[in-house]
């Protein structure tokens, strides 16, 4: 069985630090299971993807991120110049070891080791779709970058904002849930102008929207319950006049995906999307793949199977 030549992509910060403190596991369980591979560590924000665009330039057959979704989201923009592959036929793998873990559950994959490991053996690949989102940055500068789980706007952005700036010791779910109720103390709905595949603007207020490819967020909501990364199209998810209340006595609903059936919920798919706000100096922050990169207004696209992810030989 050939085996695709690999090269890990490690933030060593991810999972609170555990990730750098048990490296020396994560390569040996990985080296046992296809052989020899090379490796960095990242340093800072965006290295990721500037060491996956290094390792595809030197003719790696397969990337892996090591490390949560935000170090997966960095990856995936290192295949890519724009909606252009840098390498085309490239692989992307997975050893998940971060604090949400919400792209691999689309696929039923636990966050084991040693079973991360078996799926980077032999060439066994699947096609997958990636998501694109231009926006502002913090500063009002415009930006692009891709993204494989979901992106969001609202108090998603809020969330990460606390969740990012606070210790993630507790776990995924626990982290995000804190988040969660500090950032809905002091959000409110927000006044938005969307577009749906290039039809007539309409107006909604809306606690987030989630653009979804995966089926996760935030540690483990089930915010997009019919959402596949292989069909060519975003499932995407409306929360509009949710309160602290309703995350604290239905709560649950987010988790088991019982809230698509909410009066609270909108859910339709859609191949592009455009958001602003109403209010041009309303501050309407993104989420991307659990980081907080900028804030509208966004215009989302879909890549249909622009993507190689290793599931096994």
């Amino acid at each position: 069985m050939a085996q695709l030549k690999t090269f890990l992509v490690v933030n060593p910060q991810s999972a609170n630090g555990a990730t750098g403190r048990r490296f020396e596991r994560i390569r040996a369980a990985v080296q046992g299971a296809i052989g020899p591979v090379e490796h960095a560590f990242t340093a800072g924000p965006m290295d990721a993807a500037a060491l996956a665009r290094a390792a595809l330039a030197r003719d790696f057959d397969c990337v892996v991120a090591v490390g949560g979704d935000g170090t997966l989201n960095e990856v995936v923009n290192g295949f890519f110049d724009g909606e252009a592959a840098v390498r085309p036929g490239a692989a992307l793998g997975i050893i998940p070891c971060g604090t949400g873990g919400d792209f691999r559950r689309s696929f039923g994959w636990g966050a084991d080791l040693e079973s991360a490991a078996r799926r980077l053996r032999g060439e066994g690949t699947a096609r997958v779709d990636v998501g694109r989102v231009e926006f502002l940055d913090a500063g009002g500068v415009p930006r692009a970058r891709c993204f494989l789980n979901v992106a969001s706007a609202g108090v998603s952005g809020c969330v990460d904002d606390e969740v990012n700036r606070t210790t993630k010791a507790l776990g995924g779910r626990v982290s995000f849930v804190l988040g969660t109720f500090k950032a809905m103390l002091r959000h409110k709905d927000s006044r938005l102008l969307m577009a749906v595949d290039g039809g007539a603007p309409r107006e909604l207020f809306a606690t987030m929207v989630a653009v979804a490819n995966g089926q996760y967020f935030g540690g483990g909501m089930w915010v997009a319950p019919s959402a596949r990364p292989d069909d060519g199209v975003f499932d995407v998810t409306v929360w509009s006049g949710m309160k602290l209340s309703d995350f604290v006595l239905k709560g649950r609903r987010l988790y088991d995906g019982g809230h698509v059936k909410l009066a609270t919920t909108q859910c339709f798919k859609a191949h592009r999307l455009s958001l602003e706000p109403l209010e041009p100096d309303e501050i309407v922050l993104l989420d991307l793949d659990g980081e907080q990169p900028g804030r509208l207004p966004a215009k989302f696209s879909i890549l249909p199977g622009a993507l190689r992810l290793k599931v096994g030989g």
